[in-house]
């Protein structure tokens, strides 16, 4: 890494904290800090979502997918396609189904809607469960962004997330969601630029260019979209992306707090529905140019082999990265996988900080989200968060299969039995006990997915797993609440 390589990605660090803090300047309430007064225009909530979304996970391991080579988890095609097809059936349900429940009265989180429908016990569950996936998954993220930090420094791990960590909290302690939203809209620009200036490279490295790299792999077949097998235990089916796409983006971007944040940071209903709706076709094509960049890998180091054989798929790409592109480059597409990092880590900071404060610490001190306390303890959880992202950044869970592929698998299973239970809440004759029962109904679904289906050496790939637990979820709670008629 050149000294102008490193005075750039400084320069951008630099940069992101200090616009982060000037747009979240003024903040002195709870109401401001978590919520952005609920005055933030649409479009910027659509590309806040679409960045939240984009990680480290989709910048380095989604081009690894489609470059394949027989490494744990591709396909070597675009297959990957199937799964935003169902992500955009879904969030038309859920911008249909769903948002109605967040602008009935004044809520911070989405689990809040469940304590007036299902019980203060439910509500604590559920967030319970949003706070552990979120941690899990998003120290993933990070951990994905320090190994490239850590490849262009040679320092050691701890240190690539520790510089990481600290750049993204900064901005988030002090400006909270006004400034992660705004920021969102400058780092998607920067990681969209990082990601075409890596195309355009690599297409000058190839015999044919960018066409010639499609053509060739027309030839060979790595432009298959489709796989109509009904199997089970594949993930990237055509049914599997249709079915268990359409049912994870209902629960993510229909109950969890990471995009609900967003919504209640609208100015109204429909400008929460339009910014979900229309940031599916915006995502959709942003896979197809990512998975692109992944064929284009593919026959570039089909002609410029590696000197060791990859081991991961994450690190095709940060290979190219390091070691392929020009001096001044490397710089603005790091800058370019920290702004997709930084875009999701702070997102997640916020939403985990304001389901901590409200569905936890306000009610458990008693106090109100207008008590200047709850500033004070939102900004405490971010730290708090920010520490706990690290510590599973370093602890090795990052190895083995494609990073996208773990914090997907991790989302569904506990995002599926979110989904039950809000489903659940929507029935006019719901009661806090069966809901009760239909969440404990679906935490056995979620241990059975994770622990007695490997152990009896049935797979089941990770796109059904939210299927499987809401669909537990649904079923308990229906069948306590017709006993409980019954009786």
């Amino acid at each position: 890494m050149t000294n102008l390589d490193l005075a750039i990605l400084v320069a951008y660090l630099c940069a992101t904290v200090l616009f982060g803090l000037w747009i979240g300047r003024g903040r002195r309430t709870a109401h401001d800090y978590l919520l952005g007064s609920r005055d933030l225009p649409w479009w910027a909530l659509l590309i806040s979502i679409v960045a939240t979304e984009t990680s480290t996970a989709t910048f380095l391991s989604v081009p690894g997918l489609a470059f394949g080579g027989g490494l744990p988890g591709t396909t070597g095609d675009l297959r990957y396609l199937q799964l935003p097809i169902g992500y955009v059936i879904g969030r038309c349900i859920a911008a249909r189904v769903l948002l109605p429940l967040y602008f009935k009265g004044e809520l911070f989180t989405a689990y809040e809607a469940l304590r007036v429908r299902s019980g203060a016990a439910v509500r604590t569950l559920a967030s319970l469960l949003f706070l552990i996936t979120r941690t899990l998954g998003d120290g993933l993220r990070l951990y994905l962004a320090a190994l490239v930090l850590k490849t262009m420094l040679g320092c050691d791990l701890w240190v690539a997330v520790a510089m990481t960590s600290v750049a993204t909290v900064l901005y988030t302690v002090f400006g909270g969601i006004k400034a992660v939203v705004w920021m969102d809209v400058v780092q998607f620009g920067v990681y969209m630029l990082g990601a075409g200036v890596a195309l355009v490279v690599l297409g000058d490295g190839l015999p044919g260019g960018i066409a010639g790299a499609v053509a060739t792999a027309a030839e060979q077949g790595h432009l298959r979209v489709f796989d109509f097998a009904l199997d089970f235990g594949r993930t990237f089916t055509f049914w599997a992306g249709l079915i268990g796409g359409t049912v994870l983006s209902i629960g993510s971007h229909g109950v969890d707090q990471i995009i609900v944040q967003r919504y209640l940071a609208a100015r109204s209903l429909r400008d929460a529905q339009r910014a979900l709706v229309w940031s599916g076709p915006v995502v959709l094509l942003q896979f197809t140019f990512f998975l692109l960049l992944g064929l284009c890998l593919q026959q570039f180091y089909a002609a410029h082999p590696p000197d060791q054989p990859f081991r991961q798929s994450d690190a095709v790409f940060s290979d190219f990265i390091v070691n392929h592109l020009p001096h001044g480059l490397v710089g603005v597409v790091l800058g370019a996988v920290f702004a997709a990092a930084m875009g999701t880590l702070s997102s997640s900071l916020t939403a985990s900080a304001s389901a901590l404060t409200n569905d936890f610490l306000l009610p458990l001190c008693g106090r109100t989200p207008g008590d200047p306390w709850a500033l004070r303890a939102a900004r405490g959880a971010t730290l708090l968060f920010a520490v706990l992202y690290a510590l599973v950044g370093v602890s090795g869970l990052g190895g083995g299969d494609a990073v996208v592929n773990q914090v997907l698998g991790i989302a569904t299973v506990t995002t599926g039995v979110i989904l039950g239970v809000f489903l659940l809440a929507l029935h006019p004759r719901n009661d806090p006990r069966s809901a009760l029962c239909g969440l404990v109904g679906g935490l056995v679904g979620a241990a059975v997915v994770v622990f007695a289906l490997p152990a009896l050496t049935i797979k089941l790939a990770w796109p059904w797993h939210g299927l499987v637990t809401s669909s537990a979820t649904v079923l308990t709670g229906t069948a306590a609440r017709l006993l409980r008629r019954a009786r």
